[in-house]
């Protein structure tokens, strides 16, 4: 028989995941609440509170709980600092309170109570030797000096409910496991990037830009209203096996190089490519971003060409074959001769593991804050969940994003254990029904407590058949869903131009800049650079685009017609999107009017924010018609008349 016992049940808490396995997701400033079901046997009344600490402090911090309904408790509690939090709930038998229940009902019956009156004073008694409240000893003196009735009133009084309140008998509370949540900074929920290929930002044909070149472009991607310039791979290229133009097998001798073949005689991970600048070029681009208001993100890629330094000073970080040779990358039938896979099952796999830790940690120390990790699925999931935490521990402010095009299971695990945002299925997502049906998922359902997504319309390696096809209004309308769906998004250089030519038949750029120096024309007709700058504008004027998770889908009559909103208090927005990029679609929308706080009755005049119309209105019935080229997409706000 056990010595003491928790007599009070929680159980479905709220928020957790996998039974406390993972921990959730908040933002700074946000206020957790928590949810539970807390009981015990018999009518005993119950206390509970929400005990909550940053990781690694010895300070427990507490918010009461309240009773909701039906054994329902729920409690909040605020998260000011960019750290990981600990919580959890501590419910106990309220001695004083079942007291207090049991002798009213008497009481108010008309029954003498004078034994329990002794008993009450007990329990008084009893607190204050474990509290030292001299309060409480007050109430003891009054009580000893007082008659009948005014013992009574004095032991029912809320004064005495609320110092007793202060410091209940917690000896046989139930403590329920420690629960994590991580609190990123805003910028891992709310943000706007920019990718670039970095020796694409120059003006000589043929010649790869410099550090001091991108740094050029930084009021232009500024004055579109960027947060973020993502960076795709700094480092020195491997010559072995190198790719020529459109990943030919056969390079000349002036084709630069994939940039995700990292590493050559002139350094690995660590290095910068000449071409580009040196270190400290590098940090002088860091902080001219820095003072642009935006910050850097760096593509993460652990891989290696065949050149790269790791191959010699650590040949059992790798797999070889029977006959000597390296084992290269491939996704059959596709071969990727220029590129390694390192072995993260090695028996070094400790040391390996270190070293790319310290890899991260080097471009930290160098001014880097956000990681786009490239193809983590394909690395162990043990080796994410270790770095990302060890590396957070002392940075918390690094954010990770998980370039993982892959099952859902596996996306949704890599943003569990620690990704600060993922990927998403986003690009290949074109009716009306998949909108709803994705976003309800990520925004609604359990992804919501740890998987941020991040909506590309294109990248590097993916540019879609609607972009290839639909022209400039494509190129639009997918920019107002990707900007207005989530909270965060990005788009990659060349997207703002239109660049939509693909190789026949793929999902690929023609004549990409992944395998070519490139210098674009960065007005050239045609472009939606102004486009963009508007709705950046209308993301950052109103708070509640800074939300994921407020998403609400509303009925539109026509199929090609997405018409969607997102509130936050009194501010609310409202989308209506044509879903097809070559025909003119017209629809009878119904306005949520009990979102904006509007009856059937209520006159209201609707701001349109792409073209600044205003147009009157009344009831919930809403017609829209949305050309291609002139308004794919509106945004409506909406005040009383």
């Amino acid at each position: 028989m056990r010595d003491n016992f928790e007599p009070v049940i929680i159980e479905d808490v709220y928020p957790q995941l996998d039974c406390g396995r993972y921990p959730v997701k908040r933002e700074v400033g946000d206020t957790l609440e928590i949810w539970a079901d807390i009981f015990k046997d018999g009518h005993d009344k119950l206390a509970a509170t929400a005990k909550y600490r940053t990781s690694g402090s010895s300070e427990w911090l507490e918010a009461p709980m309240r009773h909701f309904n039906n054994d329902r408790w729920t409690g909040t509690f605020p998260l000011e600092t960019n750290a990981r939090y600990e919580y959890t709930i501590e419910a106990w038998h309220d001695e004083f309170a079942s007291w207090r229940d049991e002798i009213e009902k008497k009481a108010d019956a008309g029954q003498n109570i004078e034994l329990e009156l002794v008993e009450g004073r007990e329990i008084v008694e009893a607190a204050a030797e474990r509290s030292d409240d001299p309060a409480l000893e007050t109430v003891l003196i009054q009580l000893d000096d007082a008659t009948y009735s005014d013992r009574l009133e004095l032991l029912r009084s809320n004064d005495v409910r609320d110092l007793m309140s202060r410091c209940p008998d917690r000896s046989n509370s139930t403590v329920y496991p420690v629960r994590e949540v991580i609190v990123d900074r805003i910028g891992a929920r709310y943000a706007a990037w920019y990718e670039i290929m970095p020796r694409s930002q120059g003006t000589v044909e043929g010649k790869s830009a410099t550090f001091a070149d991108c740094e050029a472009r930084l009021p232009e991607i500024k004055d579109m209203g960027f947060d973020v310039v993502y960076l795709l791979p700094i480092h020195p290229i491997g010559k072995s096996f190198r790719k020529g133009s459109n990943n030919t097998l056969e390079a000349g001798p002036d084709d630069p190089g994939s940039p995700y073949a990292i590493g050559s005689e002139e350094g690995g991970h660590k290095a910068i490519h000449p071409e580009l600048g040196t270190i400290e070029d590098f940090r002088r681009f860091v902080a001219a971003t820095r003072e642009h208001g935006m910050e850097v993100a760096l593509d993460f890629a652990i891989q290696c060409s065949q050149d790269h330094p790791y191959i010699k000073e650590h040949p059992e970080w790798f797999k070889w074959r029977p006959d000597g040779t390296i084992k290269y990358a491939e996704n059959p039938p596709k071969k990727y001769q220029d590129i390694v896979n390192v072995d993260f099952y090695c028996d070094d796999w400790r040391n390996l593991w270190n070293e790319w830790r310290d890899v991260f940690l080097f471009w930290v120390e160098n001014g880097v804050k956000i990681f786009r990790v490239d193809n983590p699925h394909t690395k162990p999931f043990a080796f994410w969940e270790w770095c990302i935490r060890e590396i957070q521990k002392d940075h918390p402010e690094v954010i990770f994003l998980a370039e993982a095009f892959t099952r859902p299971k596996v996306m949704q695990n890599l943003a569990k254990l620690g990704f600060s945002q993922s990927y998403t299925y986003f690009t290949w997502r074109h009716h009306k029904a998949e909108f709803i049906e994705y976003l309800t998922e990520l925004t609604r359902d359990s992804p919501k407590e740890y998987m941020r997504p991040n909506f590309f319309p294109s990248t590097p390696d993916i540019l879609p058949p609607i972009l290839q096809d639909g022209g400039r209004p494509a190129f639009q309308m997918r920019f107002v869903l990707a900007s207005t769906l989530s909270s965060v998004y990005g788009i990659y250089n060349g997207f703002e131009l239109c660049e939509g030519t693909p190789i026949p038949g793929r999902e690929e750029y023609l004549n990409s800049e992944k395998y070519e120096y490139k210098v674009w024309d960065w007005d050239r007709p045609g472009n939606i650079k102004n486009y963009i700058k508007r709705i950046n504008e209308i993301r950052r004027e109103n708070p509640a685009l800074h939300e994921l998770t407020n998403l609400a889908f509303h009925h539109s009559d026509n199929e090609n017609i997405l018409f969607y909103s997102k509130a936050s208090g009194e501010n609310a927005v409202l989308f209506a999107v044509n879903l097809d990029p070559v025909s003119a679609h017209e629809a009878t929308l119904q306005l949520p009017l009990e979102e904006l706080r509007l009856s059937e009755d209520d006159a209201f005049v609707a701001e349109e924010l792409l073209s600044g119309r205003t147009v009157p209105g009344r009831g919930r019935g809403w017609y829209v018609r949305l050309e291609p080229e002139e308004n794919i997409a509106e945004i409506f706000k909406i005040r009383r008349a």
